[in-house]
């Protein structure tokens, strides 16, 4: 069974940095051979794509956050990072970890509240 765990999500003030992680354990999982992304949930919106890194760790962040949140991962730990920079109050979500490829995993999510 595939599981995701995030973590690293709290409370942090306006300006601040954070980097939430994803470990992923699962017996019949590779690791390398999957799309790994972050998403967001904010209250009362729907869920949106924040940033993805495939295997090969090529990098795509949404527009709308480059230049304050990247992504990375260390395949050697099945991990994914997404660190986050000069935090907003508008950065306050649940942030949900997916794993892509041919089958599609996610994990529970962890609450990231920006104060300001």
């Amino acid at each position: 069974q595939v599981q995701l765990a995030e973590s690293g999500g709290g409370l942090v003030q306006s300006g601040g940095s954070l980097r939430l992680s994803c470990a992923v354990s699962g017996r019949t999982f590779s690791f390398d051979d999957y799309v790994m992304a972050w998403f967001r949930q904010a209250p009362g919106k729907e869920r949106e794509f924040v940033a993805r890194i495939s295997p090969a760790s090529r990098t795509r962040v949404v527009d709308s956050l480059q230049g304050r949140f990247t992504i990375s991962r260390d395949s050697a730990k099945n991990l994914v990072y997404l660190h986050m920079n000069n935090v907003k109050p508008e950065d306050t979500a649940v942030y949900y970890c997916q794993a892509d490829g041919w089958r599609t995993y996610w994990g529970q999510g962890t609450q990231v509240t920006v104060s300001s």
